[in-house]
Parts: C-alpha cells; structure tokens; sequence
C-alpha cells in the first residue's frame, strides 16, 4: 500500500510529467523528507529537487517577514506595555505572568484576520458590563481595570508596529502581512505552480491565502482524509474538510483531490489500560521488544506516538537492545535536564538569600546536586559532603558564607565561584554561571560524559543569551526577572536527537505524524484531557465574542485532534492505543472518549482487543523479619557485653531486639538532619545540663531554701549556653524555638520551686550529679565477661534514706514504675522505666553496705506527682506499696536481668522483630 505522500507525488506526476517548477507547500517539515523519497522513487534521472515548505516556511516568504522568538515578543509587548499603561506599571516579572496569554490571543486574532477596532469595543464594553456596571461610583482600581481594557487596540496596534519596524513578526502578524502581500508575491513568482498537501484545520489567513493560489488555476491541493469521515455528516475527523467543500468556490468546479478509502480495511486494534506513565513506557518497550524479535531487530514503518511529550525520557530508558535504528523527531525538553535543576538550585539561593544567611534546606538542595559535587569535589576531597555534614551535626538553620568557607579546610578553589556574601545583580549572576560552566566542561571531559556536555554547551549558549538580553532591556533589574527569563528560555529549547528520518522505529509528537503513514502504530496516553485536549481556555477573550468573530473554540480543538487520531489509523495495519487507567488532574482524564467512539463503531470489520495491563505481583505472606547470631554477630555481641550493656539498650532490646540489633550492636542510627525545632532528645538533653550546671556546685551539701531561691537567677543563662551549644548560634530562639525555650524554663523553675517545698519539710544532701558507672554480672552460663554501665542523674540523701532520681523529659506515669510480677520487667516495655531504675540501684549499691535505699523519676510533663517512686505490690490493683529497693528485690530483678542477658547472647535464639 502506498502512503498518502507517495500517493500525491505518483498522481501528480501522472498529471503533469515533472516536478520543474513545483512548489509542495505541507503543514509540517517532517513530511518533507518523506516527500523527498517518494519523489526519487519515481524519477529515473537525478533532478533539481523541487522547492518543499512547511506552511509557516512559505507564509513568512510571502511575506519577507522572519518570525520573532518567543522571548522577543514578550520583550517587545513589555516595551508597548510600558508606553500605554502610565499608572501601576507592573514589574517584567509580573508582566510575564499574564503577558504570555495576551501574545496568543494577539498571534490568534492576526492568524484569522479579525477586525481588531470591532472585537477590542467589543471586549472592552463585556468587561465593564460584567463587572462594574452598577457601581455607582468608579473607584480608583476600577478605573484602572476598565482602562486596561480600554487600552489593549492601542497596545496591539504598538506592539505590531514595533515588530514590522525590525522586520520581524509573530506567527499571526506574519500571515496577516502575507495576505496583504499575496498579489504582490504571486506576480513575481508566477511561473511556479503551487501544491498544497495533507492540510485540514486552516485559520483565516491560511484559507485565504490557498484560496486566492488555487484561483489562478496554477495549483493543487491533495487532502488527507478517508472518504469514511467526508460522508459521515457529523464526524469531527471530516469536520473542516467537509467545511472547506461547502465554502470553498474552488470546489464548485473542482472535486477534492487525496481521498482514500482504507480506515474500513481490515485491522488489529488493541486499546491497553496500563497504571501511570512510567509504566505506560514500560508497556510499550514490552512491545517493541516483541516486534523486534519477530522482524530481526529491524522496525520499519512503525511509530510510538507520545500524546504526552513528557514520557520521552521514560520511554527511551524503556526501549530494548534488540532495535537496530531509532529515530526521534521531537527534541528532549532543556528543562528535563538535570543541569535545569542544578541551575535553579544556583539561582535559587540567591533569589531566597536572606540577611541572616542562607536558609540551610535551599543549601543542602544545593549541596545534593551531583553537579556541585562534581564541581566542589577537588582532589577526591568530598567538600559537599563535608558542608553538608557539618551543617547537619551543627543544627545550622541559616548560613553565611564565611562559615561556609571555614568548614572546608585550606583555601578551596571553588567555593568563592559559588557563594558570595553579597546578592549579585543578573548581570553578575549570569557572569559567574558562564565562569562556571568551563570548570564543569573540563571535569565532564574528564569522565567522558559526551551527553551531559552537549546539555551543558546549551546552557552555556543560554547564558550568552541572557547575558545580551540584560545589557539590551534595563527592566530585568532583580533576580526574580532573571528566573524568569531563565525558565523561559530554557522550556522553549531542546536537545536535537540524530537519526535516519526515514528508516527505524519513528518516535514522535501528534503533530509530527501529519502526512505520515505506518503500518504500526503505538500511540500513548490516549486519555481525555489529553486528547482531545479538553474545555480549557487560557485567553483573555471570552467563548461568546471568540464565536462571534469566527475564532476557534474547544469545539474546533477537539475536530483538529479528533483528525489527527483518525488520520494516523487510516492506513495503519496494526494499532496500539495505550491508556493510563489511573487518571489524575496531571496526568489527564479518564479514557478517552476517541477510544469509545472506536470500540462503537459497528463498521470496523475486526474486533477491537481491550484489556488492562498489570504487572504480575506476587503476595508474599507477612513473616517475621528474625536474625540468625552467626560467629560475627556473637563476637559483636560479646564486644559489646565487654564495654557494659546501658539500661537503655537492655530496655532497646526489651522494645524491639531487631531496633537493638541496627542501633546498639551494628551503630546504625536515623540518618542525621537539622532540628529547625526542638527534637524531644535536644529537650531533654539541655534540661539534664542545665540541672548538672545548678547542682554541681552544692554535691555534698545540704539544699536550702535559699540556695535554691538563689539559684533560679541563674536558669536563664544556663539554658541559654545550652541552647547555642546545640544550634551553634542564639538567632534560632524564635518561634517555636522560643516557646521550647520558655518551656524549659518553666519547667526548671517549676522544679526548684518543688525543691524548695520538699527542704522545708525534709533534709535534702546532694550526694552526686551524671556520676558513670560499671559493674560487672556474675553469669556462670557465659565464658565471656558482661558489664552492666550507665550514668546515674543524680544521688542524693532524704533524711538519712539515699535516693536514686532519674531525670525524664516526657510523660512518665506512677503505675510505670510499680512492679507487681517480676517476669514482665523484662518482657513489658511499659515497664521500661522501671527496669532502668533498678539496673541504676544495682550498679550503685554494688559493693556497699546493705542498707535499704529508694529510686525514682521525676518527670518534667508531670512534676506535679512528684517524686515517681519504684515499687513493689502484691497485685496490680493492690493499694499497699513499698518503696524500698532491699538487696532481696535485688537478688530477685537480678535473676530477670541474667534470664534477659543470656537470651540476648544465646546464638539459638535469633533476634526477632516485634510490632512496636
């Protein structure tokens, strides 16, 4: 079967003999190389090529205009902005917000001729009508909005005005120019006969212009459709061409040329729901993988049709090694790549530069990239990671960069190149990305990294870009206007892919396919919302006045799309209509209701396939996760034993053995990150040295009253010191930071003050504060030593009765800490507390005499209980308790304490992990 272009250029042939003097006008560049290898199919002698443009190639001839980019445009409409509003001017940054809209409202209203004098009343009369017509009384910002409105024929006419005066224009202003250009143009060029291919959805403009060339009887035009849709009265794929048959005069005397006859033939259509969008690519390599075993690796005429142009990337890391030839029309997006994220995150710190520093998360985003690795790393010396470490270890909330400097040691190379103390202004900003990029160039040589170079050489020509644009227009005056000229610049390039146009596996846009034809065809992300593209409208112009004018609608959007689809199935032998079966507000609709309007189509002659692709999961059942202790994890286990189990890590082992194992036997602990606020550790850690700080002095003393009224004058200061050696710097008490502080305040206070009751009743002695101790546990089963160890809070003396008080930051409860059965003391992690003040008792009361002695917690969230006493009880609800700790309930805690000691070192029993 011949494709619709070979179809063209066998017909026209017939009809004329030759291609001298021909001009193929079609409505993208693509077909023209297909174009190309159908015209030297037929020809037996080598010839001139024949003139071939795409539509907008042709029309900005016709015109001797060249199209202005994208970024000029905005500049341009900026300066007519300035000129015609006078009172609350926006900034560049602010106009580019919206500014964008109104060049495309400006680029539609020129592509399809409108009267601008009519439409801009017209507008400007709905706004105020909308709006402000019963406001008696206009205030100051309603003026200014209806006078906005008031001044957009001027700014359209200015803007329009300043392009033609450079000889440049915008899409629309380039077709309104070359309608008025077209007689002109014509007599100059008339021994060219003009052909027009595979057109469908034609502005104004358009349609005049191939009218104006059909009427002088030197050309042709070949349509791109199935007579299937040109005789269904209401299906869209026909919609515009069924138009053009009833008002076009042409077609009174001429019939249309190009229509074939071969949607109806018979076809394999499988309409695949796949999850999401990596997996649609996934999907899609599965099947390319398969057609590639069946056809030796060679795919010709098959294309994968991206809807979505951001399942690009995707879908290259999904093809398989078995294809022999790919080729990629569309380009790679510039801020897909990872040097657009490692730019931002520059720019980034500076734009949220504060006057304190940098903030420590932008900085760490910054440190994490792998191109300031790669560019900081000097000598294989990790610099990034030591910042980032000493940030982290620090609590450093915000940064300056003196500090910076002084983390990393000797004078680096580098580091000046990225960190100033002072914001720069674009222009220096854009200077120190162009010093930058030659560093990184000579590093990515180095590694041999061909494609992150040619991403870099981009960006480098970005730089150059924004370096001119700066010196050229003074209102990018702030880095904020510099990001978004950034953006801007970057999201309009793309990295070119090289391949054979013609041969291989085609990868491509929907707008890219027009003209084409394949035998299979893959087509993604067939959703709603995609395409069609769905009701929305970003334009300044309203739906009623846009169908008044004869401006296109969503209506006129989905026929266009509706067309493209049907155009590629046409021909198509084999056809793959991949779904995303998990739609959201980014990612499109639900099924497209193109695909509905097939699975309804009675006239197909083959059923069409539909089914759901899912990944083949296996459940495994929940099972315990358990350790098996080989010889290394025994020796670890008898290591540890040998420098002294905690009563924290005991009571660790006693929550969870598998958390003992990571924390207290491997070392592996939460990975570190800075504390903005609080942590409860932090909080408990500098109430515990803010206490030792206090009591010090008094170890061995009586406490009175006025000792401890005395020392609550130096609370403030003492929490204060506690605070900077934990943030490096007082500027983070603020906020919540504050409110912790006060707390902790409070709560010592609070404290003293229940000290200062306790004195005037009983003798209190301060026997000692954080006192380390270590004792060793006679196990006979063991042949290795075992050393209990831990620091004891504080030690003092109640009227002649010694005490052992552990201080605790969190809630503790009185039912905690009494014991009615002593095999749950190490089986229970409620009773963790408890466990922890008996191993203190034991290692204190090693080797003295035997005096009966007390334990207990204070804790700071419940003070008002007091003194939380360990205690024994017959039962659990019993009343009855006794507080003190004798060398029998000694004996007996030391009995569980062995049991839980030769479990943990028994190789038979592995360590298993509990629900906590």
């Amino acid at each position: 079967m011949d494709s619709f272009l070979e179809h063209v250029v066998h017909t026209y042939y017939n009809e004329h003999g030759s291609f001298e003097n021909t001009v193929f006008v079609l409505p993208s560049k693509r077909a023209g190389s297909y174009l190309k290898k159908g015209i030297s199919k037929i020809t037996l002698k080598p010839i001139f090529s024949p003139e071939i443009y795409s539509i907008e190639e042709f029309v900005c001839k016709i015109s001797g205009l060249s199209t202005a980019t994208n970024t000029q445009q905005l500049f341009e409409l900026y300066y007519a902005y300035l000129e015609h509003c006078e009172n609350g001017q926006e900034t560049f940054l602010d106009f580019s917000k919206w500014g964008q809209t109104l060049l495309q409202d400006f680029n539609e209203i020129d592509r399809y001729l409108i009267d601008t004098g009519r439409l801009f009343s017209n507008l400007s009369a709905i706004q105020e009508i909308n709006h402000w017509y019963l406001a008696a009384e206009k205030t100051k910002m309603v003026k200014e909005y209806i006078a906005f409105w008031n001044s957009l024929e001027n700014l359209y006419t200015t803007f329009n005005t300043q392009l033609l005066a450079k000889g440049i224009g915008h899409q629309g202003l380039i077709y309104r120019k070359a309608y008025e250009e077209l007689e002109a143009f014509l007599k100059s060029h008339n021994e060219n006969r003009y052909v027009f291919i595979g057109f469908n959805a034609l502005n104004t403009a358009e349609s005049n212009i191939i009218q104006s060339i059909l009427q002088t009887e030197n050309a042709d035009i070949y349509w791109d459709l199935d007579s299937y849709f040109l005789n269904d009265p209401i299906h869209d794929a026909g919609f515009f061409i069924r138009n053009h048959q009833k008002t076009w005069p042409y077609f009174n005397q001429n019939k249309l040329k190009g229509i074939s006859s071969y949607f109806t033939q018979e076809k394999k259509i499988e309409v695949i729901g796949v999850p999401k969008s990596v997996s649609q690519s996934k999907y899609i390599g599965t099947l390319l993988k398969k057609m590639a075993l069946e056809h030796n690796g060679t795919l010709t005429r098959t294309a994968v049709v991206l809807n979505d142009e951001s399942l690009l990337n995707a879908l290259l890391n999904s093809l398989p090694d078995e294809i022999e030839k790919v080729n990629i029309t569309m380009g790679f997006p510039l801020n897909k790549t990872s040097f657009d994220n490692f730019f931002n995150q520059f720019l980034e710190l500076y734009v949220n530069k504060q006057a304190h520093g940098w903030y420590y998360k932008n900085l760490l985003a910054f440190l994490s990239d792998p191109y300031t690795h790669m560019f900081l790393d000097e000598d294989g010396l990790p610099s990034s990671e030591v910042l980032t470490h000493t940030i982290l270890t620090h609590n450093l909330t915000f940064l300056t960069k003196s500090q910076l400097v002084s983390f990393v040691k000797d004078n680096h190379p580098y580091l000046e190149k990225l960190f100033f103390e002072q914001i720069p202004s674009p222009i220096q900003f854009v200077q120190c990305c162009l010093a930058i990029i030659p560093i990184l160039r000579s590093k990515l040589q180095a590694s041999g990294n061909s494609v992150a170079l040619e991403e870099l050489n981009r960006f480098y020509g970005i730089f150059n870009q924004m370096a001119s644009l700066i010196g050229e227009h003074d209102f990018i005056n702030d880095l904020k206007s510099l990001k978004a000229l950034f953006n801007e610049l970057v999201s309009l390039d793309t990295l070119d892919f090289k391949g054979d146009p013609i041969e291989g596996l085609q990868i491509m846009g929907m707008l890219e396919s027009r003209n084409l034809d394949f035998d299979t065809v893959i087509l993604a992300t067939v959703n709603e919302g995609i395409i069609p593209s769905g009701k929305s409208n970003n334009s300044f112009l309203p739906y009623d006045l846009k169908r008044n004018f004869g401006l296109p609608t969503f209506k006129e959007k989905d026929a266009v799309y509706t067309y493209h689809f049907y155009r590629l199935l046409q021909r198509a032998k084999h056809i793959y209509l991949v779904y995303n079966t998990e739609p959201d507000v980014l990612e499109g609709g639900e099924k497209s209701r193109l695909i509905t309007q097939l699975l309804t189509d009675e006239n197909l002659k083959n059923p069409i396939t539909e089914y759901i692709a899912v990944p083949e999961i296996k459940v495994d059942p929940k099972t315990e996760v358990r350790v098996q202790k080989d010889e290394a994890l025994i020796q670890l286990i008898q290591g540890k034993a040998l420098k002294g189990f905690s009563p924290s890590s005991l009571s660790n082992y006693i929550r969870n053995p598998l958390d003992f194992y990571k924390q207290n036997l491997l070392g592996i602990d939460d990975l570190p990150e800075v504390e903005e606020t609080v942590a409860a550790n932090t909080f408990g850690t500098i109430i515990h040295d803010t206490l030792e700080d206090l009591y010090r002095p008094l170890v061995g003393n009586f406490l009175t009253k006025q000792i401890l009224i005395d020392m609550k004058g130096n609370i403030e200061r003492l929490v204060q010191k506690h605070f900077a050696e934990t943030y490096a710097a007082l500027d983070v008490l603020r906020g919540k930071n504050l409110i912790a502080y006060q707390v902790i305040i409070k709560y010592i206070t609070n404290f003293i003050d229940l000290e200062v009751e306790q004195v005037e009743r009983h003798r209190v002695k301060i026997l000692g504060l954080e006192e380390k101790m270590e004792i060793a546990l006679d196990i006979p089963e063991l042949s290795f030593p075992v050393h209990l160890k831990g620091k004891l809070d504080r030690i003092d003396e109640i009227d002649g009765t010694l005490r052992i008080i552990d201080y605790k930051s969190g809630n503790v409860l009185a039912n905690e800490v009494e014991l009615f059965d002593w095999s749950i003391i190490t089986q229970d992690y409620k009773y963790s507390k408890a466990f922890q003040l008996l191993c203190y008792s034991l290692m204190y009361t090693k080797g003295k005499n035997n005096n009966p002695i007390e334990a207990g917690i204070i804790s700071f969230k419940n003070l008002s209980a007091g003194l939380l006493n360990f205690a024994t009880k017959p039962s659990k609800n019993a009343r009855t308790k006794d507080r003190s700790i004798t060398p029998d309930i000694l004996a007996d805690f030391t009995v569980e304490l062995k049991k839980l000691v030769l479990e943990i070192c028994d190789p038979g029993i592995p360590f298993i992990e509990k629900e906590v």
